[in-house]
C-alpha cells in the first residue's frame, strides 16, 4: 500500500493523462450522466450505512467490516467520475462501473480502524466535523467533489484549466496540484465525518500527487513533466 501523507487514514492519489483530448470535456457532462445516476442511489445507501455503522460504533467501538468495504467503495467510485468529470478533468479513461479497485489513474483508500471511540461518534459529523465541512462546502460547492451544481472554487479552477487546455493542448501542472489539494481536503473531511476515522483531519492542502518512491512518475515536484503539460 502507497504511502499516506502525514500517516493519514486515507490516501488519495491521482494521474495527470498526457494526451489530453483538446475538446472532449464538453462532452463530459453527458457522459457521466450513468454513473451520476448510479451514485445518487450510492450515497443514499452510503448515510443508511453510515447510520447503522454508528449505533454499532457506540455499543461496540468497531466498524463493521463489510459495512467500511461498501463505504470506502463508494468514496473510490466517486473519485474516479470526479478526475475523469469536471472535479479535475484530468484524464480521459472512461471510468469503470466497481466499487473494487481497478486499474485506472484515480485511487483511494482508507486504513480500517481497529477501534474507535464510543462517544466521538455522538459528535463527529454535526460538531467536531462542522469547521471543515464549511470549508469543504465553500471550496467545492458541496461534500462530494464530483458535484457540478455550483459554482465554486473548484469548479472554477476546473474550468480555467479546460479553457487553457482548449486553446493550448496544455494542462497546467499548478492547477492540478491545488485540485488535488481540495479533493484530498475532502476526503479526509468525508472520512471524519462518516465515522470512518477518529483522527481529526488538518486544515491544509496536501497539493499534487502522493507516492511512494517504487511507484512511476506522472505528476510530481521532482518529476519530469508528461508531454502536454505545463506549470
Amino acid at each position: 500500500m502507497a504511502d499516506r501523507i502525514g500517516n493519514e487514514p486515507s490516501e488519495l492519489t491521482g494521474h495527470l493523462d498526457p494526451g489530453l483530448s483538446r475538446w472532449l470535456w464538453l462532452a463530459k457532462w453527458i457522459l457521466v450522466i450513468p454513473h451520476y445516476i448510479i451514485l445518487a442511489l450510492l450515497w443514499v445507501a452510503f448515510l443508511v450505512v453510515t447510520v447503522a455503522a454508528g449505533f454499532a460504533i457506540l455499543f461496540t467501538g468497531r466498524y463493521p467490516a463489510s459495512l467500511f468495504q461498501f463505504t470506502v467503495g463508494v468514496l473510490r467510485w466517486n473519485w474516479r467520475v470526479t478526475l475523469y468529470a469536471y472535479g479535475a478533468l484530468a484524464t480521459d479513461r472512461y471510468p469503470p462501473f466497481t466499487l473494487a479497485r481497478s486499474d485506472y489513474p484515480a485511487e483511494l483508500d482508507v486504513a480500517y480502524p481497529v477501534k474507535l471511540s464510543h462517544w466521538k461518534v455522538l459528535f463527529k459529523s454535526w460538531l467536531f466535523a462542522l469547521p471543515q465541512l464549511l470549508i469543504v462546502t465553500a471550496l467545492t460547492g458541496s461534500v462530494s467533489s464530483s458535484s457540478t451544481a455550483s459554482i465554486s472554487v473548484l469548479s472554477l479552477l476546473a474550468c480555467i484549466a479546460a479553457v487553457i487546455l482548449l486553446f493550448t493542448g496544455v494542462y497546467r501542472l499548478g492547477i492540478f496540484d491545488l485540485l488535488m489539494g481540495i479533493n484530498r481536503w475532502t476526503v479526509r473531511t468525508i472520512t471524519y465525518a462518516a465515522l470512518m476515522s477518529d483522527k481529526y483531519p488538518p486544515f491544509r492542502l496536501d497539493q499534487g500527487r502522493a507516492r511512494s518512491s517504487n511507484e512511476p512518475c506522472w505528476v510530481s515536484h521532482t518529476c519530469m513533466m508528461p508531454t502536454g503539460a505545463t506549470r
